[in-house]
């Protein structure tokens, strides 16, 4: 039991520092996870996000305080990717997974080379995505279906389309947080059950390292952050797209 605790703090705390400052991976690392522990994808998706209300939170507040939010672009983010978030939740609760999967892991790795190549490109800097409605819909509802999505998704692409990969990524971070909220109030609507103490674990180590991600993405060179943003993106991808053929 207590090797078991000090694991789930120790990977909620490795997640958080990567979200933090990369703006994605979080949902993506401790559902695999849990899914590994035979947990089903569902409630494993629930957990997650049930400890990423704090997290994010947490996150947000210190990208806020850091000055990486731009308002405009996070207000543009919040509205959609709430009701992607709702309906994401509502079609894992009835719809198998698998069908979605494909789809969405050829299209991260698309985005991961897109990041990479831009990252040794001189690149004009765009305060606003046109398409950042649309990308916080889409997010928000694969987030909640593959239990994570809202990083790779939104973050990967604003950061590929945008001169300031620190503003992306805080901006998205703190949106985050009121996604988080309405899937997890989705999510209890229609299973009803959360397991408190992966929950407790997993924000412990989470809140603890959220801080921390904030100051790295404010310290990291925007040219190695987008090439380390490239390489995560793209390795998962290429990960995924093995389990899904293999």
């Amino acid at each position: 039991m207590y090797s078991e605790i000090i694991f789930f703090v120790t990977a909620g705390f490795i997640a958080e520092l990567i979200d933090g400052a990369l703006g994605m991976a979080y949902g993506v690392s401790l559902t695999t996870l849990l899914l590994c522990m035979g947990i089903p994808p569902s409630t494993a998706s629930m957990n997650v996000h049930a400890s990423e209300i704090f997290t994010t939170i947490a996150s947000g507040l210190s990208h806020l305080k850091l000055g990486n939010v731009d308002g405009k672009l996070f207000k543009r983010l919040v509205f959609p990717g709430v009701v992607g978030g709702v309906l994401g939740a509502y079609v894992l609760t009835s719809t198998p997974i698998e069908i979605i999967k494909p789809a969405v892991t050829i299209y991260l790795l698309v985005m991961g080379l897109i990041i990479l190549i831009k990252a040794f490109r001189k690149m004009e800097a765009k305060k606003i995505v046109k398409e950042a409605p649309i990308l916080a819909l889409l997010g928000g509802f694969l987030d909640a279906v593959g239990g994570g999505g809202w990083g790779p998704v939104v973050t990967s692409t604003l950061v590929a389309r945008s001169g300031n990969p620190r503003v992306s990524i805080g901006s998205v971070n703190l949106a985050e947080f009121f996604v988080t909220i309405s899937e997890v109030a989705t999510f209890v609507v229609f299973l009803g059950t959360i397991d408190l103490l992966i929950v407790a674990c997993l924000l412990t180590g989470g809140i603890i390292a959220a801080p921390l991600g904030a100051y790295l993405c404010k310290r990291i060179p925007a040219k190695t952050l987008m090439i380390m943003v490239g390489i995560l993106i793209t390795l998962l991808s290429i990960r995924n797209l093995y389990l899904l053929v293999g």
